[in-house]
């Protein structure tokens, strides 16, 4: 198993094409959901935008240990330390149910307070909390899920991620059918049937991610069963890098979160428009994430192979393709807007008044595709510390916009979604700024 990375182009793509595939699938089976619940109605399509943020609040969480687990792993892939990689996989997936039982806690004694308070539509807010009090329960499904993606994404085994997507995919479009609308002999639960299915896709996604791994024989080349106690120094490890990143992320999300409460203030359509942008945004947001995840693997890879001269090549390398693939998308999404809309079931209304914001999201993917590859090439040095600095500099700045944007001057909701470009924008000046000054070169994972 080659565990040492090149800067090439084609070793790029080679780790970016399947993070892309397995990314679909997870915005497939939010646009699949989101399909379904709008033929229940706009209250439904409104209600799944708040109760998607939320769940995504937790999934970065996942994904903060996720992206600290990888750059660990990839620092010892690049040191060739094999052993060392199946220690942090061990006391990574402990470390990610402790985080997920927390989750499912908070949920179930906080989230129902504090949504009845913020969101103004009561038969809203009860949808949403009962909706959440099953869906919570996916938590420990994704984490585990997210902690074998670390482990593959660093060690260089990205095509393995298809199969559990594939079979995550499947599965939730089969169950979305089945559960929500009471189809071959399944009872008919409504808005509750897309939790349901969405928790069952998740255990079906890990359980063949897991034979896979098993089958190809990866748990014995890092020695898995090896590990039988937890050594707190490991844990010392993981939480240093990742704890920053997890909380990086949930306040990232979170502002997301304020946003769409503002946005609920000016009606259901509002929030039903702003779900689907949702929708999009994440859908051909997955190219980026993927060149982003791609950054922070390979720069951690390099740098533990002593080639700390080659970063910023490769970071500029991997810009120029995430760059390329989202101006074509970005062509795609003005040229044809209504086409994407329309899947919605939502009217000729409906459609018209989200076509403005289709475009704003269209720079917005754009204006990603540069910041989102210098943030994780922050992360691939491991000074997360730094990251959690520019998302809490960058979310200040956002979050004064959108209050003054939305909830003090009332503007439209088009203004609202320019949010987007001023948080990446933010992100990029300070991401930029910290790989060029070098000052990353003698940090030690």
């Amino acid at each position: 198993m080659k565990l040492k990375l090149t800067t090439s182009y084609k070793q790029i793509l080679f780790m970016a094409l399947p993070i892309s595939l397995a990314m679909v699938v997870p915005q497939i089976n939010f646009i699949t959901n989101n399909i379904f619940l709008g033929a229940l109605g706009e209250q439904e399509l409104a209600s799944a935008g708040i109760t998607g943020v939320y769940y995504l609040i937790f999934a970065v969480i996942g994904n903060g240990l996720n992206n600290g687990l990888q750059a660990l792993i990839a620092r010892r892939a690049g040191q060739n330390l094999p052993k060392e990689i199946g220690k942090l996989f061990y006391h990574g997936v402990w470390i990610a149910l402790a985080i997920a039982f927390l989750g499912i806690g908070i949920t179930y004694l906080v989230a129902p307070t504090v949504l009845h308070f913020t969101i103004h539509n009561s038969l809203i807010a009860d949808q949403v909390i009962d909706f959440l009090l099953i869906r919570i329960w996916g938590l420990p499904f994704l984490y585990l899920y997210v902690m074998r993606n670390a482990l593959l994404v660093g060690t260089n085994q990205t095509r393995f991620l298809v199969y559990g997507a594939l079979a995550e995919a499947l599965v939730n479009i089969f169950l979305d059918y089945s559960m929500i609308y009471g189809h071959f002999g399944f009872p008919e639960l409504g808005f509750n049937g897309a939790a349901y299915a969405s928790i069952l896709a998740e255990g079906s996604g890990l359980l063949v991610l897991y034979l896979v791994i098993n089958a190809k024989g990866i748990h014995k080349t890092f020695a898995f069963f090896e590990q039988t106690k937890i050594e707190f120094s490991v844990v010392k490890v993981i939480l240093t890098i990742s704890a920053p990143l997890i909380l990086q992320f949930a306040i990232s999300i979170m502002s997301w979160e304020y946003f769409y409460i503002l946005v609920e203030h000016q009606g259901s359509r509002a929030l039903a428009i702003s779900n689907i942008m949702r929708s999009i945004f994440g859908l051909f947001g997955i190219f980026c994430w993927a060149f982003a995840s791609t950054t922070n693997t390979m720069v951690s890879n390099i740098i533990g192979q002593g080639r700390q001269d080659e970063v910023i090549p490769l970071v500029n390398r991997i810009m120029k393709l995430s760059l390329g693939v989202s101006s074509f998308i970005f062509l795609i999404l003005n040229l044809i807007p209504y086409w994407f809309l329309t899947f919605y079931n939502q009217g000729d209304g409906f459609v018209e008044e989200a076509i403005p914001i289709v475009r704003i999201v269209s720079v917005a993917l754009l204006l990603m595709s540069v910041g989102t590859i210098w943030l994780n090439a922050v992360t691939g040095t491991g000074n997360s510390r730094v990251n959690l600095l520019i998302e809490f500099i960058t979310i200040v700045v956002y979050c004064i916009y959108v209050f003054f944007v939305l909830e003090k001057w009332n503007l439209s909701l088009a203004w609202g979604w320019v949010s987007e470009w001023v948080y990446w924008i933010s992100m990029f000046v300070m991401s930029f700024f910290y790989m060029r000054s070098g000052k990353w070169r003698d940090k030690v994972i």
